[in-house]
């Protein structure tokens, strides 16, 4: 046991507290697997990370994620807040502006120059949704085959099964308490606001590992999104997505696909919350 610093932070909203919030454990060498995933469970946050001394030498700390019930690869608020977290307790980046994270799928740069910061969406494979699981998905929350527009099956390092439905509306309409993980693996659901609204896009994740109705706001899913719709030409533009708008949240993920890099940046405010210590 000893004491480690710790930081409790929200992101991907303007509103401290209406984001999605994040345990951040900053020094964790010498802790185990099972400790850091019973400590995840402790904190009963949809995602706490730990934070590393890298082992690439590219990088600029190495982050482990941990849901309450699993490790994952890569996540999106994760990612933002605990680069956030680093910085603010003292981390010096390589490379002025741009801070370089170790995960699960590898490097994943975040600049951090700009109104706020933003991650460079990892590489997503794109693959049909298999017909089985997308009638499984349609029956179980109940939508008429006529207001989805396009289905796929995302691969960042997590696995999304995405619908985009033919408005937001619709998209909020849907009950999210009619599916739930793991009976159902994480459901991403996308639709369109009316010409001129704040946001171009609703958002919602549904049955995610945390247990809760749905998550927050995912910024791994939103990344997957962006390059399906990029590769589709349907994505040509920086945008702006809601997300959490059924559970009282007011989320919103910035989108910027940058052409001449062929990158694409997700990002959003990051508001430290807590800033203390922790014995673990």
């Amino acid at each position: 046991m000893k004491d480690r610093r710790f930081i409790q932070c929200d992101v991907f909203s303007p509103t401290p507290t209406q984001g999605n919030g994040l345990a951040v454990v900053i020094d964790a060498a010498g802790l185990s697997d099972i400790q850091m995933q019973v400590f995840a469970a402790w904190t009963n946050l949809a995602e706490t990370t730990f934070l590393l001394p890298p082992t690439d030498s590219s990088a600029d700390y190495k982050v482990r994620i941990f849901t309450p019930a699993r490790e994952m690869l890569f996540a999106g608020h994760p990612t933002l807040g605990s680069c956030a977290a680093w910085l603010y307790t003292g981390g010096i980046a390589r490379q002025e502006g741009i801070v370089r994270q170790e995960c699960g799928v590898g490097l994943v740069e975040i600049d951090v120059r700009g109104e706020f910061y933003a991650f460079a969406a990892p590489t997503t494979t794109i693959a049909p949704l298999p017909d089985k699981q997308l009638r499984a998905i349609v029956d179980a929350l109940e939508i008429s085959p006529q207001f989805i527009m396009h289905t796929a099956q995302l691969n960042n390092g997590p696995v999304w099964q995405v619908l985009q439905l033919t408005s937001a509306e619709q998209v909020l309409a849907v009950d999210s308490s009619k599916v739930k993980w793991p009976t159902f693996k994480s459901i991403g659901l996308i639709g369109a606001h009316p010409p001129g609204s704040e946001c171009a896009y609703e958002v919602r994740m549904l049955a995610p590992s945390s247990g809760m109705s749905e998550d927050p706001i995912t910024g791994s899913l939103n990344a997957a999104l962006a390059h399906w719709m990029h590769a589709e030409a349907r994505l040509t533009e920086p945008i702006t997505i809601a997300q959490g708008t059924n559970i009282n949240r007011h989320g919103r993920v910035s989108i910027r696909p940058d052409n001449d890099t062929n990158k694409i940046w997700i990002g959003g405010d990051t508001h430290i919350i807590i800033d203390g210590m922790m014995t673990l």
